[in-house]
């Protein structure tokens, strides 16, 4: 039994007989005749009382009707679904990300919200080393990440450059200098980051290389929590130019070059080399190729590893 047989059960039930069914469906009627012969002997039961010139069903026929209109619809349904999805009017995008790289994503999901307000965004907060492994599970769609993978199932692409910059409170005694050197720093309280990263340790090797005491006075769990330390005085830190571009702007912070540390590093848009993507995935991508070409500056669109 297949639908295309229920659709033609269900022609000569409404029509009241085969001809007129065949006619409505642009057939003959030794076809309808043969396709309802044919269900009958799968069913094991005759569907229509022939001894009837008007298509009544018999009682195995009426409980047939019933479902195959439920059936019918059930198609329908999901037709319309999937043309919702394509037409994006429905559907889901995950992305992983952590507490940095979330600050990334903000400018493309205003953006993906406005042209696409009915597709509901998740992004899931992880660490970066888990981030791959949540891809490759299809647990998300998307993750982004500051390193770069190197594994052959994923593809990437370096969406954005960042820089990790000194910040002081607008009252420090350094606000008022573009340019320090590490030895001026060697007195200072840093506010750092609880958890490690290969930046901070580029910051440490730093210090050590020209011989400076680094005092981390404090260490706090999220960059947030940084930001508004060094805003209230308690010290000064470093941190990505991402995370500090608002505060810079309003003057809450005030950005310092250093002279012996330029640390920069690429964030990348990584996903499964072999998948495909979904609508919602495909259009969220060329929002980001979008952005890169429309805001230049830091924003990039350039694959590591093609799909």
């Amino acid at each position: 039994m297949d639908l295309s047989q229920l659709e033609v059960f269900l022609a000569v039930s409404r029509e009241g007989g085969f001809s007129r069914a065949a006619r409505k469906l642009y057939r003959t009627q030794s076809a309808v005749s043969q396709t309802i012969r044919k269900l009958e002997s799968e069913i094991g039961e005759p569907l229509f009382d022939r001894s009837s010139r008007d298509g009544l069903l018999t009682d195995a026929g009426q409980v047939l009707r019933e479902h195959a209109e439920r059936l019918l619809n059930l198609r329908e349904n999901a037709r319309e679904a999937l043309a919702e999805v394509r037409e994006l009017q429905t559907g889901k995008l995950v992305i992983g990300a952590n507490e940095l790289t979330a600050l990334y994503l903000l400018r493309v999901l205003a953006e993906f919200g406005r042209l696409h307000p009915a597709v509901r965004i998740l992004v899931q907060r992880s660490l970066g080393s888990q981030i791959p492994d949540d891809v490759l599970g299809h647990r998300t769609e998307f993750g982004v990440l500051t390193y770069d993978p190197r594994i052959p199932d994923i593809a990437s692409l370096i969406v954005y450059s960042d820089e990790l910059i000194l910040v002081v409170p607008p009252e420090h005694p350094l606000g008022r200098d573009s340019k320090v050197s590490i030895r001026q720093l060697g007195a200072e309280s840093f506010v750092a980051h609880i958890v490690s990263s290969p930046y901070r340790e580029r910051v440490i090797q730093a210090f050590r290389k020209h011989k400076t005491p680094l005092h981390m006075g404090v260490e706090l769990p999220t960059l947030q929590a940084i930001k508004r330390f060094v805003a209230m005085g308690q010290g000064v830190a470093f941190l990505p130019e991402i995370s500090v571009e608002d505060e810079i702007a309003r003057g809450e912070l005030v950005r310092i070059s250093v002279e012996e540390l330029k640390v920069h590093r690429k964030l990348r848009l990584i996903y499964r080399k072999s998948a495909s993507l979904s609508h919602a995935g495909r259009a969220f991508l060329k929002i980001v190729e979008s952005l890169a070409h429309t805001q230049g500056g830091r924003y990039r669109f350039v694959r590591e590893r093609p799909p």
